[in-house]
């Protein structure tokens, strides 16, 4: 990910990848579209249920959209011989908010740290090469406030600025969550100082779209 871009890119559904096998083991790894710890956790209870038999379930994940946090678990294997080998796919294909988990079914060989590395990573390569990778865009939401009767302006400047209108509250005034990609914030920022009449929340919250 570059820094200089308001661009990432993810992924907004499960994917499976192809069955890597090596000496009796099966490697299979699944990637889920995640934004939280708790997402996480949800995904690979539910992965373990389901292959309730496998030996291991070996993860990495990555959050953020500028400021990453990410993990990689080697479940019982060997250090660093699992996580750490999905956790490079992550990075090799610059992806983010996903969740990869490698189920292996163990095959009674053991497979030393050198194949372990080769299955994971091979493994974790395989459901990215099959996971539809989406480029968004960075975005900033932030609330206004406004009079009716300077409606009409505010609009304009939001059409002109090509924001969406995220949610609107009409009541003794107009409140509005508005959200418009990030390199172009500042324009749209300005415009409604302009009109001096606008009132800007104090806070601004990145979102990916």
């Amino acid at each position: 990910m570059n820094p200089s871009t308001d661009t990432y890119n993810t992924i907004d559904k499960q994917f499976e990848g192809e069955i890597y096998k090596e000496k009796g083991s099966k490697f299979i790894g699944f990637a889920y579209p995640v934004k939280n710890e708790e997402e996480i956790a949800e995904c690979i209870n539910q992965l373990k249920a389901a292959h309730h038999k496998a030996r291991h379930w070996c993860y990495a994940w990555r959050l953020g959209m500028e400021n990453f946090r990410f993990r990689a678990n080697d479940d019982g294997e060997p250090s660093n011989s699992a996580g750490q080998p999905i956790y490079g796919q992550i990075i090799s294909k610059d992806v983010t908010n996903i969740l990869i988990i490698v189920v292996r079914y163990y095959g009674g060989t053991k497979l030393g740290v050198g194949g372990l590395i080769t299955a994971y990573k091979t493994a974790a390569n395989s459901v990215l090469e099959v996971s539809d990778i989406k480029t968004k865009t960075i975005n900033i939401e932030f609330d206004i406030n406004f009079a009716y009767k300077d409606m009409d302006r505010v609009l304009r400047v939001i059409k002109d600025n090509k924001a969406t209108i995220l949610e609107r509250k009409m009541e003794f005034d107009c409140d509005f969550l508005i959200s418009i990609r990030k390199k172009d914030y500042e324009k749209l920022h300005t415009d409604f100082e302009k009109l001096r009449y606008v009132n800007f929340s104090d806070e601004e919250e990145d979102s990916g779209d």
